[in-house]
């Protein structure tokens, strides 16, 4: 049987299981079962599933194909820099424990822009809302875009299967499983899928160690001395300068965990604050050693590579009429060019092309798909909670039949998985190669409103009164964002990187300072 074939037959088993549960979970599901889980979710499943969500393919592919970024290439991060990220992420999520989750908890918060309506007014809830779809919308369509181009790239397109059937068929399934149980059902498929990521990774790394006759002190070594190591960038200009990109890891968590609805509304899924608490900082702790194991699977990835004939080498192209060298890594063709692996391309290509047995190829497989699907499953949901409790006031509409609401939520759902569609061939038409940095550009300009704004709720006791003047605030912030940004990158050495979204936060929150208001109720900030 063609591997191609074994390897789909393995991925529609994972699937038939997920349905399994999905169908088991979601008996006797409500729309409260779909937003929050009734709040009966036990905190360490959550914890563990939301390894899987935070995690996604970026983590999978990207990661371990930015140890040799720093030796060529678009992507910013090399070596492991990216650590310095994740350091930020680890102090955001204490963060996210110690201000944001007392907040929800004590507002009894189904969503968590009812805060922003609460503090502000009703435009404040929707703008935020807006944002919220916005922003997880790009970012985990994103994702997707990176998973099913690896599916297709390496597995599919030899079997004639076009890009856009494979996107459909993933969504379908992702639909399936999510249809009725929402989120008490994908706390659930999340832990099962975080196993398989965790699994498909340390096979990996035992497999590689076995094969190159190293222990893991031995593979260290040769990672040091070539230099793959590389934890700190201090240059100041740079994009990942060290402590410009634990401060973005830091607030990029705040935002894209603690203000954002598909995140918090797992850890808001369970019973109460103490154990939602303990989700939080377990699954902080847990991320450090997660992500480092996969910088170091990068690096084996490379060692490997370079063991069995892949070699550096230069790619000549034309732009804007110039000649511009780019360094390359990768086995040569029977023309003798390298095609280059680097990158996204490094892991699926020893996996999927013959360089690694057909078991771990499997284990593979199943790593990225259970790496695609908490990512997916939980902003579909998510985005469909926000549009419904936030927009369409669903929870206090007493007009409507539960029944119909539910049909309503039904109908709402399945119009993002269209939207999702139609947004992964967009990326599919820009084909960016550098998705992590990408995605952390995109969260800068979306996600600094929700910064702003709820910093401005939480940190001050002014009101904002005028009609559409928090609109203005948020539409304009990160507008002047991007012009800095632009001016700044064109006319200096210095570039910008993760801490755009603290720029843009910041904006915000001033904006909204100078249109402030006189303070609000004490009582209603309590």
């Amino acid at each position: 049987m063609n591997p191609g074939t074994i390897l789909l037959l393995f991925v529609f088993a994972y699937f038939i299981g997920l349905l399994v549960i999905s169908y088991f979970t979601s008996r006797n599901s409500d729309n409260q079962s779909f937003f929050i889980g009734n709040k009966k979710s036990k905190w360490w499943l959550v914890a563990f599933g939301m390894i899987g969500t935070s995690l996604s393919g970026v983590t999978f592919i990207s990661v371990p194909g930015t140890v040799g970024k720093f030796l060529g290439g678009e992507n910013p991060f090399g070596g492991f820099e990216y650590y310095m990220m994740v350091i930020g992420f680890f102090i955001g999520y204490f963060i996210v424990a110690g201000i944001l989750l007392p907040l929800y908890y004590k507002m009894n918060l189904t969503s968590i822009y009812t805060y922003l309506g609460k503090r502000f007014n009703v435009e404040a809830h929707k703008i935020g809302s807006v944002f919220f779809i916005i922003s997880r919308a790009i970012g985990a369509t994103a994702r997707l875009y990176l998973v099913v181009n690896i599916l297709q790239i390496f597995l599919l397109e030899s079997l004639g299967v076009p890009f856009w059937v494979t996107a459909f068929v993933l969504l379908l399934m992702i639909l399936l499983y999510t249809f009725e149980g929402g989120v008490k059902t994908i706390v659930i498929t999340d832990t099962l899928q975080t196993s398989f990521m965790i699994i498909s990774l340390i096979a990996c790394i035992v497999y590689i160690l076995s094969n190159l006759n190293l222990s893991f002190g031995e593979a260290f070594s040769i990672l040091e001395q070539k230099q793959y190591t590389h934890f700190i960038n201090t240059d100041v200009n740079s994009k990942t300068f060290f402590l410009k990109t634990i401060l973005g890891g830091m607030f990029i968590t705040i935002a894209m965990t603690g203000l954002d609805q598909e995140m918090m509304q797992k850890n808001i899924s369970v019973d109460n604050l103490k154990n939602s608490k303990k989700n939080m900082l377990t699954f902080a702790g847990t991320l450090l050693f997660v992500n480092l194991a996969f910088l170091f699977l990068g690096g084996l990835l490379y060692l490997f590579a370079m063991q069995h004939g892949a070699d550096y080498g230069q790619i000549s192209t034309m732009v804007d009429g110039k000649e511009v060298i780019t360094n390359t890594f990768g086995f040569k063709d029977s023309a003798g060019q390298i095609k280059n692996i680097m990158g996204d391309d490094l892991f699926p290509a020893l996996s999927l092309q013959g360089h690694f047995p057909m078991a771990l190829s499997v284990i593979f497989i199943i790593g990225l798909i259970s790496a695609l699907f908490p990512s997916a499953d939980g902003a579909l949901t998510a985005v469909t909670s926000s549009y419904c409790v936030d927009l369409l006031n669903l929870n206090e509409d007493q007009q409507k039949t539960e029944k119909q609401k539910k049909h309503l939520r039904m109908k709402v759902h399945l119009t993002f998985t269209v939207i999702f569609f139609v947004l992964i061939m967009v990326f599919k038409a820009i084909n960016d190669k550098s998705i992590v940095y990408l995605i952390m550009e995109i969260a800068g300009y979306t996600y600094g409103p929700l910064l702003g704004l709820f910093a401005f709720g939480i940190l001050t006791k002014y009101q904002i009164t005028k009609k559409y003047t928090i609109l203005a605030v948020t539409i304009l912030a990160p507008v002047v964002t991007y012009l800095i940004n632009y001016l700044v990158t064109n006319n200096t050495d210095y570039r910008i990187g993760v801490e755009l979204i603290i720029l843009n936060g910041f904006l915000t929150f001033v904006g909204l300072w100078l249109v402030k208001a006189g303070k609000v109720e004490q009582e209603i900030l309590d």
